[in-house]
């Protein structure tokens, strides 16, 4: 198991891919700009893993976890120009001033972000411009002033990805044209770091929920998971025992947007089961569950009326085609909806 940072998350697509591949890892998304980190909690939260943890810090707040991660994913703002194709507009907002400032950017953000990954610790730095000042000459300035080799890749030449050199320290950068491959414009290089020292910080505890609240959760989750659960504000969270500590360590550092399943809250005689439970792949199996036709799960995403279901009473999970949609309460005479007002669809 390792320790995974996407540094600049969202929307999510980069972190739900690492979370697939390192399902036994905890990985960390973080999202820089507060009204993008909640676009961030929302999509992890419909990828269903229970091995991720969100934050919303500055890259500099990650120095206080020296030599921690073993594996950091920059995603680094940039100018854009790979973006012309999908976004014609991105050209009248593209000058070399502006790559000047985000080449100094990216060093900022790399300057700040490196003392947290471990001797020997894998940097993946990619951005969606194809300015030599955001790419080759950024991995020159990495392995001249820091403990950072690069690491150079199997490339299929199939794939259509361009191998690039970089002038000063032929270092390899892999450039990825649109007329090539199915995809916008990207430029990706990958390094490891040569020196430093491994995190030797001590780990506190979290505070576990009490046994009468975790018995509350018997029957809403797969039996078998080695899960902790704890109790926060009037939520009770899942995530896996492994990582509890490592959880704890990062909320005393960072601000922490989510950490693992929540599952839901005690309310009086009930437990009311949260949106991130519907989604979870931590969902018992024998939760009941009725499958929508096309028209009612679009209603229920809507949040607007739609046929009560026969023979069916209480909690019930909300599905179309195998797909978990979210929670309702079915009633006598009514439906309750329980689907985040937030995130519903308003278009048609």
């Amino acid at each position: 198991p390792m320790r995974v940072l996407d540094l600049c998350a969202a929307p999510g697509g980069k972190s739900t891919l690492l979370a697939s591949f390192f399902r036994d890892s905890l990985l960390v998304s973080n999202e820089i700009i507060k009204t993008r980190a909640g676009i961030l909690v929302e999509n992890l939260s419909k990828w269903g893993q229970a091995n991720v943890v969100v934050t919303n810090n500055d890259p500099r707040d990650f120095a206080k976890l020296e030599g921690y991660f073993d594996v950091i994913v920059v995603d680094a703002p940039c100018s854009g120009s790979g973006l012309f194709r999908r976004d014609p507009s991105a050209i009248d907002e593209w000058s070399e001033a502006n790559v000047q400032l985000c080449s100094q950017r990216q060093q900022r953000i790399l300057a700040d972000i490196l003392p947290a990954l471990k001797p020997g610790g894998k940097l993946i730095y990619s951005t969606c411009s194809y300015s030599p000042e955001e790419d080759e000459a950024i991995a020159d300035w990495l392995v001249d002033n820091f403990a950072m080799q690069n690491i150079a890749l199997e490339v299929p030449a199939a794939w259509g990805i361009v191998t690039s050199t970089s002038p000063k320290t032929q270092s390899k950068g892999y450039r990825f044209y649109p007329d090539k491959i199915m995809g916008e414009g990207f430029f990706i290089a990958a390094f490891e770091k040569t020196d430093g020292h491994e995190f030797t910080g001590k780990k506190p505890a979290l505070s576990a929920a009490t046994k009468q609240e975790i018995a509350l959760l018997n029957g809403w989750l797969n039996e078998g998971e080695q899960l902790f659960f704890l109790k926060q504000n009037d939520n009770i969270l899942a995530i896996p025992a492994i990582w509890q500590q490592d959880v704890a360590l990062l909320q005393k550092q960072l601000y922490l947007r989510k950490a693992g399943v929540t599952v839901g809250a005690p309310k009086a005689k009930d437990f009311v089961p949260d949106h991130q439970l519907a989604l979870s792949l931590l969902i018992s199996g024998r939760i009941q569950q009725v499958n929508l036709s096309k028209e009612d799960a679009l209603a229920y995403l809507r949040k607007q009326d739609f046929p009560i279901p026969q023979g069916m009473k209480g909690w019930t999970l909300a599905t179309f085609d195998g797909l978990q949609l979210g929670w309702m309460k079915v009633l006598p005479n009514r439906v309750n909806n329980y689907y985040p007002t937030e995130w519903r669809i308003l278009k048609n």
